[in-house]
């Protein structure tokens, strides 16, 4: 047969060698050779090589995997087959193994080889969940002494004398070593013991020597996923190859050896749309990728992908398994404009309001609902050349809400003509065109409404003198009806005249006065008197307009002065030259005030024998006693 190398990475050619099967050694130079014909065998073998150096403590071990010529690759053992190699490596362990000697030249019947000064003890190897009988017995430890002086053989290190301790036992007498209970290699894959032996008075007969026990790795652990589901999610419309998620499990078995090895692959697929196997499964990494095109939200948004997780490289026959989940969400894009439900939407709105939803809109979107890629966007493209309408999107339905934001005006624009768009506020996915029915006509009619009749000039301002007698015409104060279409009958009342100068004709508006006009009485501000009249038609409901009158009064010199003071005393026996400080107020304006001319009155006479007056300024006068 061929034979395999193994080669020391410190290129130490003095390495020592040990196969676990007795079928087949490994000789010095490293290469593997069958020890018996091996033309019958029907399944490939699997054992372990153990390697040290000489003058190394270390030691490596491998798995060696054999078949039959004609057969590329060793297959997985069968679990039969598996038992019987656990079976010859648990009976071909060396029966003795002896404490070294120095002057020792020769093979010893055990199957050691002395490689220079020392030997090289061959592991233990003991099978994990045997199910006995126990004690089960592993070697026989012996000196060569032992025929010249009572010994005493005993073990040390962890698994015998240390935690967990007893699982290794020696007789004392005999040397025979045992183990006492099956071995979970998952738990602990190795033990390392020392062996001793002394005389009956407890001295130090040879020197310990080192036991390593492997525990041979049997397929008794299922792999276990990291979850029982797992959550993922790829675009719809991907292209076959697009990663969607991974699903991950791990097996306690030795991962060296195809008990620990995992494959994966998919049980099932829920729905089959658009065909069962839209996804597949890499057997090693467990990475999920889409494996056919025909992924759409919008018919399918989420698959339930059963995966399985087999050891033994994925041998159904030999390997255990277990399941989990794998939920894969569709995710949405703008693969779908939207589209208005009919051609021509309609509505009405009355004249001269605001804030008035005319028509809704609707629209239908297949994508995610509350998405960038559902929400719509409305827009008017024609027919309202001065802005009298917007859009709005209702959040909750989608739906446009046609209002009114300017006022119309009926005897303007009896109907309006729009042309609408809707469109996403997400842009269409890479490929996708916007549907003929993205575009609608929208028909609305303006409802006309009883106005009230306006005022052309509101306020109005006229001038006049004060003054003017009763009875006077100042002004028609005639409102106009808005309402072109209607004939309608507009009447006039007052509705504020403080003084009560005016009155207003019923039938035509026009302000005649009731009483003289005063420029300087209480109600007149700044020169202009207000007053405010009502017209109103007898439409139904009936409308009413306000309008206010302003009458600027001009001055006239209505209005004599006034001496301040209007008096004064003089002590009777003042001196000569006594004087008093006058002066005089006018109610009336430029030009009819001041400058005043004071003059002493010529009756009685003494009065001007006694006073006299003299000017001080424009506005004061000082008489004074002669």
């Amino acid at each position: 047969m061929d034979a395999v190398k193994f080669e020391d990475c410190q290129h130490n050619r003095e390495v020592g060698f040990i196969s676990s099967d007795p079928n087949f050694s490994v000789r010095p130079d490293g290469m593997v050779y069958a020890e018996q014909e091996v033309a019958n065998l029907s399944e490939p073998v699997q054992f372990m090589v153990t390697a040290r150096g000489l003058h190394d403590p270390h030691i490596w071990e491998t798995t060696v995997k054999l078949a039959l010529a004609g057969h590329p690759h060793p297959l997985p053992l069968t679990k039969v087959g598996f038992e019987e190699m656990l079976s010859r490596v648990w009976e071909s362990q060396p029966r003795v193994i002896k404490f070294s000697r120095k002057h020792q030249r020769s093979s010893s019947a055990n199957g050691l080889r002395r490689q220079k000064r020392d030997w090289v003890i061959p592991p233990i190897n003991v099978p994990e969940n045997s199910r006995g009988p126990f004690p089960h017995m592993l070697v026989r430890i012996r000196s060569d002494q032992d025929k010249d002086v009572g010994i005493r053989y005993s073990i040390t290190g962890a698994g015998a004398d240390q935690p967990p301790s007893g699982i290794y036992n020696i007789d004392p007498i005999s040397g025979n070593m045992f183990v006492t209970q099956p071995l979970d290699r998952e738990e602990r894959a190795s033990f390392h013991l020392r062996a001793h032996a002394v005389d009956m008075n407890g001295n130090q007969v040879e020197n310990p020597i080192d036991l390593y026990i492997y525990v041979i790795d049997m397929n008794d652990n299922r792999p276990e996923f990291l979850n029982q589901v797992y959550n993922g999610s790829v675009a719809e419309g991907s292209k076959p190859g697009s990663s969607v998620m991974q699903v991950t499990a791990s097996d306690s078995d030795d991962s060296t050896t195809a008990n620990g090895m995992v494959r994966y692959r998919i049980l099932s697929q829920t729905p089959h749309s658009p065909i069962p196997n839209m996804f597949t499964i890499n057997s090693e990494t467990g990475d999920i990728v889409t494996v056919a095109a025909g992924l759409d939200r919008e018919k399918v948004s989420e698959y339930t992908i059963i995966v399985q997780a087999t050891d033994m490289e994925g041998n159904l026959n030999f390997g255990l398994s277990n399941t989990a989940t794998a939920l894969i969400s569709i995710t949405d894009i703008n693969d779908n404009p939207p589209e208005l439900t009919v051609r021509t939407f309609s509505g009405e709105v009355p004249e001269n309001k605001v804030n008035v939803v005319v028509t809704n809109l609707t629209v239908v979107d297949r994508d995610q609902p509350h998405s960038p890629n559902w929400n719509a966007v409305y827009r008017i493209v024609s027919g309202d050349p001065s802005g009298h309408f917007t859009i709005r999107t209702n959040p909750i339905t989608n739906e446009g809400m046609l209002t009114v934001i300017k006022p119309v005006d009926f005897e303007m624009n009896r109907a309006f003509m729009l042309t609408v768009v809707v469109s996403n506020q997400a842009h269409l996915a890479s490929g996708i065109q916007s549907s003929l029915q993205s575009t609608a006509g929208v028909t609305i009619s303006v409802q006309d409404v009883n106005e009230p009749p306006v005022f052309p000039v509101n306020p109005k301002m006229i001038r006049f003198e004060e003054g003017v007698p009763a009875g006077t015409t100042l002004t028609v104060f005639a409102a106009q009806d808005p309402d072109h279409f209607i004939h309608q009958i507009v009447r006039y009342s007052k509705l504020s005249d403080p003084a009560n100068w005016l009155k207003i004709n019923r039938t035509n508006g026009q302000i005649t006065t009731m009483a003289l006009l005063d420029r300087e009485s209480m109600y007149v501000k700044n020169n202009i008197y207000e007053a405010t009249f009502l017209a109103f038609d007898n439409g139904s409901p009936q409308a009413s307009g306000t309008g206010t009158l302003q009458i600027y009064l001009i001055d006239v010199n209505d209005n004599a002065p006034v001496l301040i003071p209007r008096e004064a005393q003089v002590c009777e026996r003042a001196r000569p030259n006594s004087r008093i400080n006058i002066t005089a107020s006018d109610a009336d304006a430029d030009p009819n005030v001041g400058p005043f001319v004071f003059d002493l009155p010529s009756f009685p006479a003494t009065v001007r024998r006694n006073w006299t007056i003299s000017r001080l300024s424009d506005g004061m006068q000082n008489p004074a006693a002669g």
